[in-house]
């Protein structure tokens, strides 16, 4: 249960141009139906990281000896469920399961984080009032969409709403790569998509889960923080540079990712802009060609080169 980068999702990455969600989060859960599922040290690979890459998960920390998180649970659930779908409430037992707590650093319950394409996103240390639950909840389905988990969870009981239908089978050339994804192994999914864009260079799927699992890769393990103080401290550092572009595509800084690879483009010589280039054509992807801030940084990048 290792995750990659906490925290490397920022909240605040939000814009006030983010399409925002559906009201009250999206429909409300049908009649008798629930978006919350127990997680337990045995599912959470695939109730809970596996299903992140989907959809929106929130994970919630408790113990039965805390009424207080009990109380707490209650609410999330409450909240979770009026999304309809829009993310799933993931509620993890710590007297069971201690491994979880170990593994995302809870110091107490209530401790509750979000995951969105496998990435955690801490949301609350204690308990917090219902409308502080919701106005985070909708932060973090803006994150989610801004980095292409658009999925809906479906009601338990219920088959996934993304999940394949049985008579159109997942596509068994991803097998590899998916299952190298589901595990963290960035760099490995890396190499299964090379292998398939090599046979099917004119697939875009496979172009774009490449470009997904490149951006996942190279900001594995890597520090915001550090990140962005040696950039600044060398502005011509290329490598520095779109490494700090990278985390900041992850983590919803579309515009801002853009405009510090073309200002490094317009100050390099011209032999030496191409690696630039071809790091925003692989963000360009991982963002959506239909993106308005990616025909925007498209428009600037030719008028930079040329």
């Amino acid at each position: 249960m290792s995750f990659s980068r906490p925290g490397a999702i920022d909240l605040s990455a939000l814009k006030q141009s983010a399409p925002a969600p559906a009201a009250a989060g999206g429909a409300p859960a049908p009649d008798g139906a629930s978006f919350v599922v127990d997680v337990t040290e045995q599912d959470f690979q695939q109730v809970a990281l596996e299903a992140s890459l989907r959809h929106v998960v929130v994970l919630s920390l408790w113990s039965p000896r805390s009424p207080q998180s009990g109380d707490f649970n209650d609410l999330l659930a409450r909240v979770a469920n009026s999304f309809g779908g829009q993310l799933l409430l993931a509620q993890v037992d710590v007297d069971t399961s201690p491994a979880i707590a170990q593994a995302v650093g809870a110091q107490g319950v209530p401790f509750v984080l979000g995951l969105v394409g496998g990435q955690p996103v801490p949301l609350f240390q204690g308990a917090a009032a219902e409308d502080e639950v919701r106005r985070l909840f909708e932060e973090l389905v803006r994150v989610a969409a801004q980095n292409g988990v658009t999925g809906l969870a479906s009601p338990q009981g219920a088959a996934p709403a993304d999940a394949p239908a049985e008579d159109e089978p997942a596509d068994p050339r991803f097998a590899d790569a998916d299952a190298r994804f589901a595990e963290g192994d960035f760099a490995g999914a890396v190499t299964e998509y090379e292998k398939l864009a090599a046979q099917y260079p004119a697939d875009t799927e496979v172009v774009e889960r490449l470009a997904g699992a490149r951006l996942l890769s190279r900001c594995a393990g890597a520090d915001l923080q550090a990140a962005r103080a040696a950039a600044a401290e060398n502005p011509d550092d290329v490598d520095a540079q779109m490494l700090v572009a990278d985390l900041d595509v992850s983590g919803g800084h579309v515009d801002d990712a853009f405009d510090r690879l073309i200002t490094l483009v317009r100050r390099l010589p011209a032999d030496e802009r191409e690696p630039v280039r071809l790091r925003l054509v692989d963000l360009f992807t991982v963002v959506g060609a239909s993106d308005p801030r990616v025909a925007a940084a498209r428009r600037k990048l030719a008028t930079a080169l040329y």
